[in-house]
């Protein structure tokens, strides 16, 4: 079985969603939630967050808190590293409300032996990857990733794919993009929409 990091950057990880504080707070909460939930049931999950409410909900689901040193999402997947025995690892991004344990799977399967698989995101970025193991990550997420970690992986000398996984490629950024997913998200992200979020 992988083990599973999870990067959470709280609400302060979510301005683009355009609503107040605590709307962006309720909604992060609830994709992480809904996130844990599939990252559970398939492996030991670890979660990186500067964010108390965030640590809580982790321990609350049976994930490991682990503390985000601060410095953007690459260094915090990193410290989650810190300690992670050899075998597959996959790096699972927070804002990903429509994924299940099926989508992790097939991640994990999707990956050649020996090699990195990854889903990227509509704007190039990176939301899920699958590694050989702990020393095969590099921080370097931002605008174009996909294909930034694809050259990594060639530059270890390992083979790469991008898996086309719709519940894996579909973040969330803005409140439109949780009103586009509505109706695949997962349970705690579908009563926050109903109950949180302005129609």
């Amino acid at each position: 079985m992988p083990t599973v990091i999870v990067p959470f950057a709280g609400v302060s990880g979510k301005t683009r969603l355009g609503a107040s504080e605590p709307v962006r707070r309720e909604v992060s909460l609830a994709m992480l939630g809904d996130v844990l939930d599939a990252c559970v049931a398939i492996g030991e999950t670890r979660v990186v967050t500067p964010d108390a409410e965030g640590a809580d909900l982790a321990l609350e689901l049976s994930a490991r808190p682990v503390r985000d040193p601060g410095r953007g999402q690459g260094v915090a997947v990193q410290a989650a590293l810190a300690g992670v025995g050899p075998g597959q690892v996959l790096v699972v991004n927070a804002d990903l409300p429509c994924v299940v344990g099926d989508d992790l799977r097939a991640l994990f399967a999707a990956a050649p032996a020996g090699g990195i698989a990854l889903v990227e995101a509509r704007d190039g970025t990176t939301n899920a990857l699958s590694l050989p193991g702990p020393e095969a990550f590099a921080p370097l997420y931002g605008s174009g990733s996909a294909v930034r970690f694809t050259e990594h992986a060639a530059a270890l000398g390992l083979a790469v794919v991008s898996v086309g996984l719709p519940n894996l490629a579909d973040d969330v950024d803005t409140l439109d993009d949780l009103r586009r997913l509505a109706s695949r998200c997962g349970p705690r992200t579908r009563a926050c929409l109903a109950e949180a979020v302005p129609a």
